[in-house]
């Protein structure tokens, strides 16, 4: 299992070493929280939605859904129990200022809330996640950098 360190980067080249940090992040994101996630195009912004829906689906002993990419809607929303989850794709907006009418905001501390392409709002929420997926220079490894603000205390979802 990868540990924390001041870098904060991780490799998730393999599917399970991805799956094992965003089960650590989901044992600590509660209602009120987003993840804003930043990367290149097929990274796994997606991938890690799906993980972390799921195992949160799993978690509360719910059944799994089908997470898919809500690059056409812009937004999926799941019910977990009494928890929603709004999973937005903002690839297609064109600037920053489309996304002030698709309700990010709306009831944020209400419910979880997933952003890809997260550089295209202008407003960050206070209690998030911030995390940035790179490719190596050869393109044949993946990391990934976690940053935290608000509650959420840095790390602390790794010990």
């Amino acid at each position: 299992m990868p540990i924390a360190t001041k870098s904060s980067k991780f490799n998730i080249s393999k599917k399970k070493n991805l799956e094992k940090i965003i089960v650590k992040v989901l044992n600590k994101i509660k209602t009120g929280d987003t993840l804003l996630l930043y990367g290149a195009i097929g990274i796994g912004k997606t991938t890690s939605a799906r993980l972390f829906i799921n195992n949160f689906q799993k978690k509360r002993k719910v059944k799994i859904s089908e997470v898919t990419s809500p690059t056409f809607n812009i937004v999926n929303e799941y019910l977990v129990d009494d928890i929603l989850i709004s999973h937005y794709d903002l690839f297609r907006l064109r600037n920053k200022s489309e996304s002030k009418n698709i309700g990010i905001a709306e009831d944020i501390d209400k419910k979880i809330t997933i952003v890809e392409w997260a550089e295209k709002i202008n407003q960050r929420p206070k209690n998030r996640l911030e995390l940035y997926y790179k490719y190596s220079k050869n393109f044949k490894s993946r990391s990934l950098i976690i940053k935290s603000f608000g509650r959420i205390k840095k790390y602390e979802f790794f010990k």
